[in-house]
Formats: C-alpha cells, structure tokens, sequence
C-alpha cells in the first residue's frame, strides 16, 4: 500500500500544473528562507537587542491573530488569483527596499521591523488563498498525496534557503540574501496566475453567517479532544519554536561564530524537520498519533533545556537536528488528528484556528522571550522556557489522554 501511494505521488509530481506549481512553490520557500536567515543576522549587525530580535519575529507573526479570518474570508468571497497576486506583489516589495537601504547605507532596525510587519500583513491576508491551491488543482482523491508532497517540498527549503543564506552572506552579503528573496516570488506569482481559475466576485457574508463562523470556532475550541492537539501546538510554538528565533544570537554571541555558523544551525533544523516529516510516512495514520503529538512535543522542550545549557556550537547543530524533528512530528501530527476528526463543513475554522496556534504562539513568544533575554541573557531565558514547556506540555498531555473522540458530527 505504501508503495502505491508513493508511485501515486510520483505520478502527481510529474503532472503538469502540480508539478509547476510544486517547483514554484520551492523557489519561493527557498526565498523566503534565505531572508529568515539574513534578516536576523542583518539586525546583530547592526547593534540590535534580543528585545529587537524578538520584536522583528513578533511584528512578522502578531498579523495573523487578527487578520487570518479576514484571509479565509477573501479565499471564500474573492478571486483567489487576485488575493494572491497582489498580497504577494507588496510582499516582494519589502526586501526590495531592504536592498536599496543596504546598497544606499541607510537601513536601521525600525525600518527592518517595520517591513517585517507588511509582511507579516500581508502573508495572513493571502495564507488562506495559498493553503487552497492544492485542493483546487488536484482531484479529490490525490488531495492527501497532494498535501504530503506540498509538506516535503517546505521542509527541503528550510534545507536548501538557509544553505544559500550562508554562501550569500560571507560571499556578498545581506544585499545579496533579500535580492534572491524578492526575485523568488516572481516564479510562484506567474504560476499561481496560469494554474488558479477565474473566481466570480461571491457576496458578503451576512451577519448571522458571521455569527455561526464564530459559534462554530468556539464550539470545535471548546471540544476537550481539539483542545488538547491546540494547546500543544500553541505551546510549543510559544515555548519552544524560540529556539530557532535566537538561536542568531547564540552563535554568535555564546559560540562567536559567523554567518556561515548560523546558516549551518538553521540548515540542521530543517533536516530535522524533513526526517520528522518523512518518519510520519511509516506511521499508521489511524493508530497512536495522540499519543506521538503529545509525546514529541514534551521531548521538544527538554531539547530546548539542553540547547540552553549546550557548552560547544555541533552540540547546538545536533540540538537543532533532533528539536526539528520533534516539532515536524508533534505539529503533523496535530494537524492530522485535527483534519481526521471534524466535519467537512468545519475544516476550514479548524485550520484557521491551527494556523492562529502555532502563528499567533510563534509571535507573542518571541516578543515575551525578547523581554526575557534582555533581562537574564537568551541561554537564562531558553532554559525558562524549556522548563515550562516541559511542565505544561506535561500537564495538557495529560488531560489530552483522558479526552475522549470529539462528538462534531462525521469527518465526510
């Protein structure tokens, strides 16, 4: 059956528009990686503070607790082709401008923190419309090989971008990392234009849709059985996921590397990341994913203890390594349980209330963890944080377990 379903993939990747599409989409990630990458290490160079490091990631994250439903009503009511061709054509303008003020030497970090908020807009704006494409371009029943294959081309351009990111900035230099990141979306933008269908104008949704939209939230929320594949996720992204936020910080300021060092450590969680996501593939969709979730994402906040308390920079590497695989494997699987376990008709509310989690956990953690380091120092704060997620992780897996299936109706 396996190997079916991997021919099955094969023969999709070969297709023309998925395939297309599949490519694009890996340029792009590769672009957006090699930014992630830069822009941190452009911020410690230019004096910036943990706090300022932090503050970037939440400005990039802190869109999405507000403007994520507004996406996925304009992937419902709008031309999806338009959603994303413009959200994505001010996105590329961003490191754009990052360009010009390094070649001209009038960045700062305001500025830098500024973009990343229009980004961060932009992106929860126009989310929705990229998480549809794949449903839209495949036929029913190809649409979870579709997704699997979506999710293996992500994780090998966290491998890929950073890789650039490094040769890019002892080569040339940050200039070089934001050029190769704005000429990444022109790909995707061309593709999504030929692939994606005209979509007629819907009209607006009416104030009792609006209210079911929100009662159905807090109903599938509320539901113990989701809370708990929720809560981890949350946890771990704000917790946890920081790890990877200033790790910069820790090379350089804890293990006196370069560039190269850092792009070497966001490289080895991105493998992490891929052996976590291909390592699922072994797994019985239907049989222990709770309990792997759950599990993975404790084991994910004594990684990060360790991390904090890592004497030498390869310990890091391989932290990193093992920290990628634990997130690949507890948020997957979350995501699975969650998309296994509700009704047609709630799916989207579901993953908009998964994307808020682990968004919306990335972006605040980063601002408290920012506060946190500049007080105590980024190891002090990492070891705060890996204690609590393990005593959290602990306490909400535990009453995960105890949950019993949720009750919303048939997953068809």
């Amino acid at each position: 059956m396996k190997e079916n379903n991997l021919s099955a993939s094969f023969a999709l990747l070969r297709s023309r528009r998925f395939g297309t599409f599949w490519f694009a989409s890996l340029l792009s990630n590769i672009g957006t990686w090699v930014q992630q990458v830069a822009q941190p290490w452009l911020l410690l160079s230019l004096n910036a503070s943990s706090f300022l490091i932090g503050l970037d990631s939440f400005a990039l994250g802190a869109p999405g607790w507000l403007l994520t439903l507004v996406g996925g009503m304009l992937a419902d009511r709008s031309d999806r082709r338009r959603v994303i061709t413009q959200f994505q054509s001010i996105q590329m303008l961003c490191p754009v401008l990052l360009v010009i003020l390094l070649l001209f030497g009038g960045v700062r970090p305001w500025m830098v923190i500024l973009l990343s908020l229009v980004v961060g807009i932009t992106d929860a704006l126009s989310m929705p419309s990229f998480q549809s494409i794949v449903p839209s371009i495949v036929a029913r029943n190809q649409i979870p090989a579709g997704l699997a294959l979506n999710s293996t081309q992500f994780n090998l351009s966290r491998i890929m971008g950073p890789a650039i990111a490094g040769v890019l900035l002892v080569g040339i230099g940050a200039a070089g990392c934001f050029a190769v990141s704005a000429l990444s979306y022109i790909p995707f933008i061309v593709v999504a234009l030929w692939i994606l269908p005209r979509q007629p104008r819907k009209s607006r949704l009416g104030r009792g849709d609006r209210r079911k939209m929100w009662t159905d939230s807090k109903k599938i929320f509320r539901t113990p059985f989701l809370q708990g594949a929720f809560m981890t996720v949350f946890l771990s992204s704000l917790l946890c996921a920081q790890l990877l936020t200033f790790s910069p910080i820790l090379v350089k300021n804890a293990f006196h590397g370069d560039a190269s060092h850092f792009s070497i450590a966001v490289t080895a969680f991105g493998i992490g990341g891929l052996i976590g996501a291909v390592a699922l593939l072994f797994v019985d969709a239907d049989g222990g994913r709770r309990r792997l979730c759950a599990s993975f994402a404790g084991i994910y906040g004594i990684i990060l203890i360790l991390a904090a308390l890592s004497p030498w920079f390869w310990g890091l590497v391989a932290l990193l390594t093992l920290a990628g695989m634990s997130m690949g494997i507890s948020n997957i699987s979350a995501n699975t349980l969650l998309q296994a376990n509700i009704p047609a008709r709630l799916r989207g509310q579901t993953v908009s209330l998964y994307m808020l989690a682990m968004r919306g956990g990335l972006s605040i953690g980063s601002l408290l963890t920012g506060i946190s380091a500049s007080w105590l120092g980024v190891s002090w704060a990492l070891l705060l944080n890996g204690v609590l997620a393990v005593l959290l992780q602990s306490l909400v897996g535990y009453r995960w377990m105890r949950a019993s299936a949720p009750t919303l109706g048939s997953p068809e």
